[in-house]
């Protein structure tokens, strides 16, 4: 005997054409997961661009990361190491975050303004199942509808949103609900979140930071070619900046020079003539008190000494004259810096110092006393050598390359001597002299432009708000209704729903709308 097994046959699975593929992608990319993995990849992918040298902050140290380290530099290079911030596949990143947040966005935001067009909703047929119920017994000589009007007022006056509807039975009742600012802060918050991406991809690509070190008596023009270091997004053109010059007058330092925190700063200004379109005015600068030029704005972040010397080569000609900056080393302006005199002939000459604003007569004479200048002094030592060929490549002025140069010795030691304002100095071998004309103040000016930050601070302002939103408001429902019992006594019938977790009142205020609707208002404890 044959035995048959017939069945259903499953359908066959059919492939995805090219719109269900988009659909598809675009619902995994605008899930949440999707938005979390994405920021975190967004934060590991910053980690190279701070530990890694970048070419929009300083071309040099790339160039020198990449002459010590080859082998590093030969997969550097190709991913775009030296330009994290504006490499392909950070910009994926950047750009995908963004979708995935605005997809996330929008079908919430569509939703919650129908909610918001919508009425409370229905009340359900089994209140004595919801988390709070009560069941009380109206006042006698009560109307219904004045038990209903009572209860509407008291829901009003606490912010609740009321629908007044008649079930099938003919029973009337209320329905209410409140909290609708809890998704509102939701939403603002996540809505936050892309305008802080906006803020900070406008200041990466149109904005710049830029400093410089200007000495008492000289002056500063907005082109690339004066700053010391200058950062701009890759949209900057920095043939475009805006035109204007800067004048340190002067720089005027307070210290304390009472026994009780002796020494401390107590006020830094910078007087400056500012000439932009065509005027000249008088400002001043002071620490976190920038002033604003055209949009650009001008910080003080540091400040020190430059001693002004005077140098003669073998010849007797004045191969330099004029300031070097000398960089503060401790709180009491102890400070070092170089001379350069590549031009001196026939030997070039360099000069390594330390400038001292109030030295000690004895003792430890490679500290300062006191930051302000009681007593400066300037100690130095010097190099000289061969006449050297340029190359064109930039070093730093505030470091001395010695090869090829030889120092000055005072027999076996090294030579070394000390100037005070208006003294000189002859170098053996009548290799020249240097003097020391006199001192004055620098200051460390940052010009910045930052269009995105305003977008940015108030999108975090927003981001803040909504967070506390989504935190502290409580979102809630509740229903009454009428019924008469048995013995024809009309009763109130009242049940909230908390919608969300943690909450706490949900039965004071559930009893105490059954108290008002009632017309027996609950009575508050005595404390």
């Amino acid at each position: 005997m044959t035995t048959k097994t017939s069945g259903a046959t499953a359908p066959a699975v059919q492939p995805f054409g090219p719109r269900e593929m988009l659909r598809w992608v675009w619902t995994q990319l605008t899930s949440m997961r999707t938005a979390l993995a994405l920021l975190f990849l967004l934060a590991l992918g910053a980690i190279p661009g701070s530990l890694i040298p970048q070419r929009s902050q300083s071309a040099i140290k790339v160039r020198n990361f990449q002459t010590d380290h080859p082998e590093l530099n030969r997969f550097y290079e190709p991913l775009g190491m030296y330009d994290v911030y504006t490499s392909p596949w950070f910009s994926a990143i950047y750009l995908l975050l963004f979708a995935s947040l605005i997809g996330c966005i929008i079908p919430r935001i569509r939703v919650y303004a129908r909610a918001l067009r919508s009425e409370p909703p229905r009340m359900p047929s089994r209140l004595d199942r919801l988390p709070e119920h009560r069941l009380l017994a109206v006042a006698p000589g009560t109307a219904q509808a004045v038990a209903l009007d009572r209860a509407e007022t008291w829901l009003r006056s606490h912010r609740f949103r009321t629908a007044r509807r008649t079930d099938a039975n003919g029973v009337e009742g209320l329905s209410a609900e409140r909290g609708y600012l809890r998704e509102f802060g939701n939403l603002l918050f996540h809505l936050s979140l892309v305008f802080v991406l906006l803020g900070v991809a406008w200041n990466n690509l149109l904005g710049f930071k830029g400093s410089t070190i200007m000495v008492e008596g000289q002056g500063f023009s907005n082109v690339i070619t004066q700053y010391d270091e200058y950062r701009a997004g890759a949209w900057v053109d920095t043939d475009e900046l805006n035109p204007f010059t800067l004048k340190l007058d002067k720089f005027i330092v307070k210290f304390e020079t009472g026994q009780v925190q002796r020494g401390a700063a107590r006020d830094f200004q910078a007087q400056m003539s500012v000439d932009a379109d065509g005027e000249t005015s008088k400002r001043t600068v002071r620490v976190n008190h920038p002033i604003g030029i055209d949009g650009d704005k001008v910080h003080l972040i540091g400040h020190g000494y430059a001693a002004h010397v005077t140098v003669r080569d073998g010849n007797g000609d004045v191969a330099w004259q004029g300031p070097v900056v000398f960089l503060p080393q401790d709180g009491n302006f102890t400070s070092s810096g170089v001379v350069k005199v590549p031009d001196a002939r026939p030997d070039r000459l360099a000069f390594q110092g330390i400038f001292l604003p109030t030295a000690p007569e004895k003792g430890m004479m490679g500290h300062s006393l006191f930051p302000d200048a009681y007593n400066p002094s300037l100690f130095l030592n010097a190099w000289w050598g061969g006449p050297r060929n340029e190359t064109g490549r930039p070093e730093n002025i505030y470091a001395l390359d010695t090869a090829g140069m030889t120092q000055f010795k005072n027999g076996d030691d090294i030579l070394r001597f000390v100037l005070k304002p208006g003294e000189g100095y002859d170098l053996p071998q009548d290799k020249g002299s240097i003097e020391f004309d006199g001192w004055s103040r620098w200051t460390k000016v940052q010009i910045s432009r930052a269009p995105g930050l305003p977008l940015t601070f108030g999108s975090i302002a927003a981001a803040v708000l909504g967070l506390c939103l989504s935190l502290f408001v409580r979102p809630r429902r509740l229903w009454l209704r009428t019924r008469q019992a048995e013995d024809g006594t009309l009763m109130v019938e009242v049940a909230g729903l908390d919608r969300a977790d943690a909450r706490t009142g949900l039965g004071e205020q559930v009893e105490e709308l059954g108290g008002v609707a009632a017309g027996t208002p609950r009575q508050e404890d005595d404390e």
